[in-house]
């Protein structure tokens, strides 16, 4: 079994007094009903799967459910397992925004108690805007994406013991020795090349054929394309026609999808296909990287809805499309091929995975960086800029950046796949496979002051 970080978020909802119904949220395909399925099955002495897409295609004899007993009795009939109650029965509903209705239920189905529940969907973004009342109290929404890099070590076999020495190496400012960078990132390009769909990962790790890999990439990309099965007929061409631009667009210079190239139609703006772009976002296959005008902390205060960049959710999907079963494109650096859109998405997919929401900025005389992410720890914004060539140092817009007073930037980082760790002129230098200890600060609780209430308030 693949390990996953996110098994952790399960766990702790599952175990811990949190009160709340987690619904995992997620594209198809990236193990969210694997890991629930495991981690029930370690946690509770019953455990009770029902796929409602599954339903919604067959009996459909959750459709009229609409209360809590009706829905007791669906589960009891659907199962032979003997149910117990809530300290020892868990009951986990996929694919639950098939039945929009069913997530107001959640709501009574927590406060009646009678048992365990978790949810998981691949659409939840879209139904939760489309249902009534959601039960904000009831919930707890958590996103799992494809694994990202630190698991794909895990996969091929590197301990944690390593893998923090190397973090220290990233915390200390300091390059790895020559043979350990030369490994890394060897295994960095073969991550580049699988991705981090777990189907892939487990038919690459037995005999690491290619071909093996690529056919189960050629099947998730098809899925993706065509799984808009809320839609009419001519809404999911525009889906498929913005999904299939997606890799071609990274080649041009400004990255963004031309509206009016989707239909060949003049004239077309970003509320023509806002629905589109909705879908492809909230069922995560494609993750979103807005613009902002002002590089100013909190990015959201600036950002653009309409001008927006759109990578594929797993860089191996997009090496799939674009190369194949050449696999030298990627491990041998070869000089006629152009890496650029690859290692943005990679590091695209990283940063999301890791908590942060995405920006960045392009202005005529300042030029464009190709991402910008909220730093809370100090209160600042923290431009990074992506190379995957020789060329890393050529970077006008950091330094634009940097010399702007206005913007109250004073640090930046380039990531390139050279071994040199080093400051200059506040850019930080580091290699491409730091890009997995850049992450969120970890939630822990802040207490605020207790305020001494004057007299005259009393």
């Amino acid at each position: 079994m693949l390990q996953r970080k996110f098994s952790s978020v399960i766990e702790h909802y599952l175990t811990e007094d949190t009160d709340k119904i987690l619904l995992v949220n997620g594209a198809r395909q990236i193990g969210k009903s694997y890991l629930i399925r495991y981690v029930g099955n370690k946690v509770f002495k019953n455990f009770v799967e029902i796929n409602l897409q599954e339903d919604k295609e067959n009996l459909a004899v959750f459709a009229n459910v609409r209360s809590t007993q009706d829905m007791y009795l669906q589960i009891a009939a659907m199962t032979s397992k003997r149910l117990g109650d809530k300290s020892d029965t868990l009951i986990f509903l996929d694919e639950i925004q098939a039945y929009p209705h069913l997530l107001t239920m959640l709501k009574f189905l927590r406060e009646d108690g009678q048992y365990h529940f978790i949810a998981s969907g691949s659409q939840l973004g879209i139904a939760l805007h489309e249902t009534p009342s959601v039960p904000i109290g009831s919930i707890a929404i958590e996103t799992m994406y494809p694994l990202d890099f630190e698991e794909f070590l895990w996969a091929n076999g590197v301990t944690q013991a390593p893998i923090d020495d190397i973090k220290q190496h990233f915390l200390d400012g300091k390059p790895l020795p020559e043979g350990l960078h030369r490994y890394l990132l060897q295994l960095f390009k073969l991550y580049l090349l699988v991705g981090g769909l777990p189907e892939a990962i487990n038919k690459f790790l037995p005999a690491r054929n290619i071909r093996e890999v690529r056919k189960v990439h050629q099947f998730i990309h098809e899925l993706y394309r065509t799984d808009a099965s809320k839609y009419d007929e001519e809404r999911k061409l525009k889906i498929r026609r913005i999904y299939d631009m997606l890799p071609s667009q990274l080649e041009n210079k400004k990255k963004r999808i031309v509206y009016q190239n989707i239909e060949d139609k003049k004239g077309k703006r970003f509320t023509d296909y806002q629905d589109e772009f909705e879908y492809l976002i909230e069922s995560g296959i494609a993750l979103d990287v807005k613009a902002v005008s002002q590089p100013k902390y909190p990015l959201i205060e600036s950002s653009s809805k309409n001008l927006m960049k759109l990578y594929l959710n797993d860089v191996g999907l997009l090496t799939s499309l674009l190369y194949g079963l050449n696999i030298n494109a990627v491990l041998n650096d070869e000089r006629s091929i152009n890496l650029g859109s690859v290692y943005e998405s990679v590091v695209a997919q990283e940063l999301r995975a890791h908590g942060y929401d995405l920006y960045y900025y392009d202005n005529k005389k300042k030029g464009e960086v190709d991402y910008l992410i909220n730093d809370t720890d100090t209160v600042q914004v923290l431009p990074i800029e992506v190379k995957s060539g020789k060329d890393y140092k050529e970077h006008s817009a950091l330094t634009n950046f940097l010399d702007d007073n206005e913007y109250n930037i004073h640090q930046a980082i380039v990531l390139s796949n050279e071994q040199e760790v080093y400051q200059e002129n506040g850019i930080r230098y580091m290699p491409i496979y730091y890009v997995m200890f850049l992450q969120q600060s970890p939630s822990n609780d802040v207490i605020l002051p207790t305020l001494e209430i004057p007299a005259e308030m009393r």
